[in-house]
């Protein structure tokens, strides 16, 4: 170590730039960011609620689908609470404890959610291609390991690049160019050599990044495949439409994802960058509920009955 190193102390609290410095801009975004967390927690809550109290509902699709819910709810709200509390303060800090459990979080739920994605597109799958087959194929048990498989994987993934994140030394420099901690943004700050972390985060990318992107890609084509060779228009119509949003979904999530982990790490965060981060942080969290289900006649359905229940015993 070099007299100069040995002279800055470890840093113990970081400083967010955030989207914006323009007051005014602040303050729309505050609005704008409130709405979509609000609707992002109301959206999933529903469903959670939904498929818990509609019998109905408790086939493997909506099982998934209420993982998927209670994945998002977790990570927009690692994240947006505390953007909102920073778009109206001047001091945007975070400490290290808080900006390291913001990491774990976040990454764990957030790739959790990949795993989760990949998995309802192969219970698409087989529901699309081997009907007849579907209830041997995707029983309770099956569906639970399934289940599990995505929480662990999401917890690995979680846990190296936190690992190789926080290893690293972070001393004298302290601001980071983003809206919260991701570990792209804080490997600029690290006060040593940080290839070998690029190089694990990268790995796990490829994990949970490329891996269930390339199964939901065959899902598809087998699933579009299948569809395109049915007799009447309005299951093909319906299959399409149900196909077509999850793609949508699919593609913005890994997209964004994909873009911000898996390329060489600059040295500079661009505004570019942290519009990227916001479609998979706070866009995606609050189509899913809207994509995946609200849509969809059955759970339209459950909603109605629990309307109807509530009106009915308010009458009472």
């Amino acid at each position: 170590l070099s007299m100069g190193e040995e002279n800055q102390t470890f840093v113990t609290e970081f400083i967010l730039l955030g989207l914006s410095r323009d007051l005014q801009t602040q303050i729309l975004l505050f609005i704008l960011f409130l709405i979509i967390y609000l609707l992002t927690v109301l959206g999933n809550l529903l469903i959670i609620i939904l498929i818990f109290m509609d019998s109905r509902l408790h086939t493997p699709m909506y099982f998934f689908l209420r993982n998927l819910s209670f994945a998002d709810l977790c990570f927009s709200t690692s994240i947006v609470p505390q953007v909102l509390v920073h778009f109206l303060v001047n001091r945007k800090t975070i400490s290290f404890l808080g900006c390291m459990t913001q990491v774990i979080v976040f990454l764990l739920v957030g790739c959790t959610e990949c795993a989760l994605l990949a998995v309802m597109s192969y219970d698409r799958y087989v529901a699309v291609c081997k009907p007849l087959h579907y209830s041997t194929i995707m029983t309770q048990q099956v569906c639970l390991q399934l289940a599990v498989a995505s929480w662990a994987s999401g917890a690995l993934v979680s846990l190296v690049d936190t690992t190789f994140t926080f290893q690293l030394p972070y001393r004298g420099q302290n601001i980071i160019n983003h809206y919260f901690c991701e570990p792209p943004a804080l490997l600029k700050l690290a006060s040593a050599d940080t290839y070998s972390t690029e190089m694990a985060i990268f790995a796990m990318g490829v994990v949970i990044l490329l891996a269930p992107v390339s199964l939901i890609l065959v899902s598809y084509w087998h699933i579009i495949s299948t569809v395109v060779q049915m007799q009447s228009g309005e299951g093909r119509l319906k299959a399409f439409s149900t196909c077509g949003s999850h793609l949508i979904v699919v593609v913005l999530f890994y997209g964004s994802g994909i873009f911000t982990y898996m390329r060489p790490n600059s040295k500079t965060i661009k505004e570019r960058d942290k519009m990227i981060s916001v479609f998979y942080t706070v866009v995606t969290p609050m189509l899913n509920p809207i994509i995946y289900s609200l849509r969809n006649k059955d759970v339209k359905g459950a909603l109605g009955k629990l309307i109807g229940r509530k009106s009915h015993s308010q009458r009472q």
